[in-house]
């Protein structure tokens, strides 16, 4: 399956819980249900983090990962489905988590992810990188800072894509950081296709950044709850919708 990604991903649920907004998707079958809107809505792929049954808690077991992959990519069997590998789901436990997610080369293809994400900060990232491409699952490197561009170009391996994520800041801040990474990134002849994005203050500055770079971005209650003028979004498919809308706008005029 073509993993391309041209201007938008759809990042479905995240950490996020039903406190935080009520269209939070979190079970197999709401995953697809908001999976199936947010690409009639114009998303080209999807990231999604699974959970234990029920809805519960984050998930890295083979089980919760095939349930949501499965679930998604009936609802969307054209569309690539990416999930997380984040290690606070194990809390912190690095083996664990390798271990963890390597029993996902088990999976029949139906149920495997297309890709997963991985912090280049977080310890174990090399090892897990290893496993999931071994699992034949592509790996999407993600770059929170300048230290984290270093580690990668220093690290043998593919790359699906490179996900410049701006985690903390300002708006004000937010493109100079991105410019940062990405400058260090062209420095270093890291060539692999790059996603700009951020989260919450930072998240619709870098939409509209990536728009004027002509990178893709994502969007999705996992990185927001607000649109860009701060109003409360409804749910995914709306923020995929003025994503598109703001990553198409022109610069403003100076």
């Amino acid at each position: 399956m073509d993993s391309t990604i041209k201007r938008i991903k759809a990042c479905l649920n995240g950490g996020r819980s039903r406190d935080e907004h009520p269209a939070v998707p979190v079970t197999p079958g709401e995953l697809a249900a908001d999976a199936a809107a947010a690409v009639a809505a114009g998303a080209e792929a999807l990231h999604v983090h699974p959970r234990e049954p029920g809805g519960g808690a984050q998930s890295l077991d083979p089980g919760d990962v095939a349930a949501a992959v499965t679930a998604v990519r009936r609802a969307c069997p054209t569309v690539p489905v990416g999930v997380t590998t984040g290690l606070w789901i194990s809390d912190g436990d690095i083996g664990r988590r390798l271990a963890t997610v390597a029993r996902w080369a088990g999976l029949p293809p139906a149920a495997r992810p297309d890709f997963a994400s991985v912090n280049v900060s977080e310890p174990g990232f090399a090892d897990l990188a290893e496993a999931l491409q071994r699992a034949g699952i592509a790996v999407e490197a993600g770059v929170w800072s300048p230290a984290d561009a270093r580690t990668l170009a220093a690290t043998q391996g593919s790359w699906l894509r490179v996900l410049v994520e701006i985690i903390d800041g300002t708006a004000e801040t937010a493109v100079a950081a991105a410019d940062a990474i990405l400058t260090s990134l062209d420095d270093l002849g890291v060539t692999a296709p790059r996603l700009l994005h951020g989260e919450d203050a930072t998240c619709w500055p870098l939409v509209a950044h990536a728009g004027r770079l002509g990178l893709p971005t994502r969007i999705g209650l996992e990185d927001t709850l607000a649109g860009p003028a701060g109003d409360p979004a409804t749910g995914n498919a709306d923020l995929i919708r003025q994503s598109l809308t703001v990553w198409t706008a022109p610069p403003p005029h100076r």
